[in-house]
């Protein structure tokens, strides 16, 4: 549905042009104060002043143009929900800027740029000072920090009011490690720093989550909560060795069991009101300075790559050791207990998806039944919360039928969405989030006789998943993407059509769905971590034809070390496991161009998932013949 923005940007405008603020341009990010891909409703802002709710993206206003920067995997999304004020930016595309790069080539000479600093990350306003030291003939821009965000002024009262929901323990029979073991962990991680850091500043809810063995709500289907911290690392006087304590700041209304989280946190942390973290960081900048002044100017609080430019002004630029969160690589790889607990999750995950998939294809089957996508969606929830562990969905289910499954990131609207064919390919990509593990998968139906282009693309796409499942690589490979592509390719299916999202993302226990640093895709940083042993990895290839349908398989990886004949260079190898247990419709295969090595796998895996799942199914007689069908070798 189309926003109608013209009055709030009359506003923004006007703003704008105040003495007190005299911007020609403002940035609204996509992020909330934490750098966050999913927000609370309270930080939609970017969604709010130009109507896309895409995930992804950044609003640059100017007093005369208004332009949304996205993905492919928006396109079509944002063009069906931004009115005629909005100009897409395709990034991606030859010729399409980023947004840092439009504001410094495309704006006038002298021109000032708003942005509110607890939004914008560190690393970008450098990029755009380091742009603008590049484009320094044509003028010198501004970048003007700005105390109120101007979407909020506008915004007003009907802004929702922000989330302080209960933070509570997980335990460790779940998490498998202690926060004690996680700290000294992590000052391990960083003492190898030059120099190395008397303080380390954590600002990313997810890594907050994970060290301390805390949960969430704060943000819908993304176990967190509100909160910053600090690690600091004071050395011991007997042998030199780290002695971490944390310092972590918590909304007030949050902490409804304060001595219970005390009691799980330990002597090492220290809660405060989440509030207090400004002043606290301005004084640990201070006191840094006064008791190692005869160090210089090193720098000595670690802060990361991601955390906002408020953050870093707060302790201070001059002792601000700006990387990479060490917490993002520690968190990726998952313990044992971590590991077998995606694999229980996705075993139980299996059977609300057999439960569903089945249920779905009867209804349809009934003479003058009609169902929504929403519908569809809401059964599956019902189906996941009566299974054990069950905490809520992973993320909004994507349950589209025909033309709307090519819109990568669809969400079915309660009030108005589509009804489900029959004769329509139906793509569904749905998670959910266990105490043991979260679940991320996508399966592709059609309930009818699905017309040769339709096998013909679902049978590239499952090509380039089987390429990804199979594959072996040496330890420090981060370049697999084009193997899940190169089907789709030898039908002529480039990548203005084939999937405009990145082949797979890594998945958080019981955390956030969509985790890094790694990943599997064309993108610079899919590629700037290598995949390593213990890590969890998407493999999701996908073909979307506009206007008509799309397809999509999806399956949650485990990367393991394995055995081969050779150990070249002693670099040791990987090989995937996968552990989503839900049937890939044979149906839509096309015979005629699988490999006997590929209808091997195909008919392994539907196996593998039968003797998994059936076993559960004893008392759903529909899902058990459904799956059992469904599982029949080819």
């Amino acid at each position: 549905m189309t926003v109608q923005t013209t009055e709030r940007l009359v506003k923004l405008r006007e703003l704008m042009k105040k003495p007190e603020n005299n911007v020609d341009a403002y940035v609204v990010p996509s992020e909330d104060q934490h750098g966050s891909e999913y927000i609370a409703s309270c930080d939609e802002r970017r969604a709010w002043i130009s109507g896309f709710n895409g995930s992804a993206g950044c609003a640059i206003i100017t007093l005369d143009k208004a332009l949304m920067f996205t993905d492919g995997r928006y396109f079509l999304q944002a063009s069906q929900q931004m009115d005629r004020n909005w100009e897409l930016m395709k990034q991606g595309l030859p010729g399409v800027p980023t947004w840092q790069d439009y504001l410094t080539n495309n704006l006038p000479a002298s021109s000032r740029i708003g942005i509110d600093p607890t939004l914008i990350a560190e690393n970008d306003s450098k990029s755009l000072s380091g742009s603008r030291k590049q484009a320094e003939s044509k003028g010198s821009q501004t970048l003007v920090p700005l105390t109120t965000n101007l979407v909020d002024l506008i915004w007003g009262s009907d802004r929702p009011p922000r989330p302080k929901n209960a933070v509570v323990p997980l335990d460790e029979k779940y998490s498998g490690e202690s926060v004690t073991s996680k700290l000294n962990r992590l000052a391990s991680a960083v003492s190898s720093n030059t120099p190395a850091p008397l303080a380390f500043v954590l600002t990313a809810l997810d890594d907050i989550a994970w060290l301390f063995n805390l949960r969430g709500s704060d943000i819908a289907y993304n176990p967190v909560f509100f909160s910053y911290a600090v690690v600091h690392f004071e050395p011991s006087e007997a042998d030199g060795s780290k002695n971490p304590t944390a310092v972590l700041f918590l909304q007030r209304d949050a902490v409804e069991h304060d001595a219970d989280l005390k009691y799980a946190l330990g002597s090492q942390v220290e809660i405060r009101p989440y509030e207090d973290i400004w002043e606290y960081l301005k004084d640990l900048g201070n006191q840094v300075r006064s008791t190692f002044a005869d160090k210089g100017q090193e720098k000595l609080v670690l802060i990361p790559d991601k955390a906002s430019l408020a953050i870093v002004q707060a302790v201070g630029v001059d002792i601000s050791n700006i990387a990479p969160s060490p917490i993002t690589v520690l968190k990726a790889i998952k313990n044992s207990t971590e590991l077998e607990g995606f694999r229980q999750s996705h075993i139980r995950d299996g059977i609300a998806l057999a439960r569903y998939f089945s249920w779905l294809e009867e209804k349809l089957g009934e003479e003058g039944n009609e169902l929504t996508e929403w519908q569809g969606a809401e059964q599956l929830e019902k189906f996941r919360s009566e299974l054990p562990l069950f905490k809520g969905l992973s993320f909004d289910t994507i349950s589209s039928t025909g033309p709307n499954g090519a819109i990568i990131h669809y969400s079915p609207n309660p009030k108005d969405c589509a009804v489900i064919k029959q004769d329509q390919i139906y793509l569904c990509d749905s998670g959910a989030q266990f105490l043991d593990g979260t679940t991320d998968v996508t399966r592709t139906w059609h309930f009818g006789t699905p017309t040769e282009e339709e096998k013909r693309t679902a049978t590239r796409v499952l090509q380039g998943h089987i390429a990804i499942d199979s594959a072996i690589f040496p330890n420090g490979t981060t370049g697999v993407d084009s193997w899940a592509r190169k089907a789709l390719w030898m039908d002529g299916l480039g990548s203005i059509v084939i999937h405009r999202h990145g082949t797979g993302h890594g998945v958080g226990h019981y955390l956030n769905v969509h985790e890094g640093p790694h990943g599997i895709g064309t993108r610079i940083t899919s590629n700037a971590s290598p995949l390593k042993a213990g890590m969890i990895v998407t493999n999701e290839p996908g073909y979307y034809a506009d206007g008509k349908y799309g397809v999509r398989i999806e399956n949650v990886l485990i990367i393991n070390e394995v055995e081969t004949p050779w150990n070249f260079g002693d670099k040791g190898f990987l090989s995937f496991e996968c552990v989503t247990m839900c049937p890939i419709q044979t149906k839509l295969v096309d015979h005629s161009l699988i490999s006997v090595d590929e209808k091997r796998w195909l008919n392994n895996y539907n196996h593998k998932v039968w003797e998994k799942i059936s076993p559960l199914l004893r008392n759903d007689d529909r899902a058990l013949k459904w799956l059992e069908r469904e599982c029949q070798s080819i």
